[in-house]
């Protein structure tokens, strides 16, 4: 009898579990793609219009102190991880989540609002750094709690693939955020700069809303639950990773470091395209929408590879790939034209959609997957956080090494190196595909 009635309810939670597995990536998807529209459409903006309406006064540094307003966030990055990392492996991942959607939301439509330094001064400028910290502190918790929350729901032999949806939303993100700016290039100069770069973040509200009402059907993962049953949360997850995980924690930051090539070329290639090889801005915005776009489509594909063969072939192979690809290309970009720009888009899209996405893919899954569940979201979330910082300055960093004589291969150089780190840092990681969700992050005398 006892087998007969045991069958059914098997069965149900089978199904509860596909179906929030199923909400948990879908969620992941668009709350991440809503995050990082609103994170990059400032990235957007600072590079191609900030200087002229925030820095006017600045002079030739007024690029750089557009650029830099890019990496303010990342300073709050960390601070996010903190918090939101303290308060998801206290309180649960959900509310969260949903705390950290709102937080962006908000913080974007202000941007849209601020008046411009002819208006109100030096106010406007220091109004602009203080919204894009409270877009860092968001986004400080966004793609590691989403990650952690898309893992721990899926099925052990799955969760690469429904972790990477997380970082298939935040690439979308991207694309959206370059794309929503390419048919503001139609307008006048004067209106374009006077209201029409001020609509993607306006837009942003809508966004909000839709990725509010996913995020609310979300339930919180049962390893979770089951750690709070059984009085495993930790009082200050912090010390406890600090105390218990040091190792594991550097290696994480370190792993990070790849995540630079995002706004190197996201961001810094807008610039440097436009200016050195007087590419058109319009193809340089629809260059890197076409680029994520692909990568869309390819991160679960990289995700489901590493699901069969394992987390560190396909994140290392993704950095060997990288370092090769990245000198290629921006060599294509610096001494190529306007009238010739067919090698640019290759190198770019075998580099975005390809190498860099092989590593993108992975480490949603791979980075929490380090971590217990009692520490997994700080422990991701903080370590992520920390290897960011760097992301957040390369365009102002990038920019200082290229200088007056355009320096691309300094530049790339610079990439390779913290591209390497990444993978020197993998493969000393533990390898974790094929852990049960249950075990992950536990060392032999946690078992004990």
């Amino acid at each position: 009898m006892p087998s007969t009635t045991a069958a059914p309810a098997k069965a149900i939670r089978s199904e509860k579990q596909r179906r929030n597995a199923r909400n948990a990536a879908i969620s992941g998807f668009a709350g991440s793609a809503l995050e990082y529209y609103d994170f990059f459409i400032f990235a957007t903006a600072a590079a191609l219009y900030l200087k002229d309406l925030y820095f006017p006064d600045a002079g030739a540094a007024g690029q750089l102190f557009s650029l830099a307003t890019i990496g303010v966030a990342y300073i709050t990055r960390p601070l996010g991880a903190l918090l939101w990392g303290h308060l998801g492996d206290r309180i649960g991942r959900k509310n969260v989540l949903i705390a950290v959607l709102l937080l962006m939301g908000a913080s974007t439509f202000l941007v849209g609002v601020v008046p411009t330094y002819a208006q109100i001064g030096v106010w406007a400028p220091v109004i602009i750094v203080v919204l894009r910290l409270a877009q860092g502190l968001s986004a400080g918790g966004e793609s590691p709690g989403s990650s952690a929350l898309s893992m721990e729901h899926a099925a052990d032999n799955h969760r690469g693939f429904l972790a990477s949806w997380t970082m298939s939303g935040v690439t979308f993100g991207i694309v959206l955020s370059s794309a929503v700016f390419i048919p503001l290039q139609l307008l006048p100069q004067d209106a374009l700069m006077s209201w029409g770069w001020r609509i993607p973040f306006l837009l942003s509200a809508v966004v909000t809303i839709v990725a509010l009402i996913l995020r609310r059907t979300l339930d919180e993962p049962e390893v979770f639950v089951e750690a709070k049953v059984h009085r495993q949360v930790v009082k200050v997850p912090l010390l406890e990773l600090l105390r218990r995980h040091p190792r594991t924690m550097i290696l994480v930051t370190g792993m990070s470091l790849f995540t630079m090539v995002n706004t190197m070329i996201n961001v810094f290639t807008l610039s440097y395209g436009t200016s050195v090889s007087g590419i058109p801005r319009d193809e340089m915005l629809l260059f890197v929408s076409v680029a994520n776009l692909a990568a869309v489509f390819l991160l679960p594909l990289w995700a489901h590879l590493s699901d069969r063969i394992g987390r560190k072939p396909v994140f290392i192979t993704g950095a060997v790939l990288q370092v090769v690809l990245i000198f290629a290309f921006l060599r294509a970009l610096a001494t190529g034209s306007a009238d010739n720009t067919w090698m640019v888009w290759v190198l770019g899209i075998l580099l975005v959609a390809g190498a860099y996405s092989m590593m993108n893919a992975v480490y949603p899954a791979y980075f929490p997957e380090q971590f217990p569940a009692k520490v997994r979201y700080s422990g991701m979330a903080i370590s992520l956080m920390i290897g960011l910082l760097l992301a957040g300055f390369t365009p102002a960093i990038a920019a200082g090494i290229s200088g007056a004589h355009h320096n691309w291969f300094g530049v790339a150089l610079f990439s390779a190196i913290c591209v390497v780190i990444s993978g020197v840092c993998a493969a000393f990681s533990r390898e974790t595909f094929r852990t049960p969700t249950e075990q992950l992050g536990l060392r032999q005398q946690d078992n004990a």
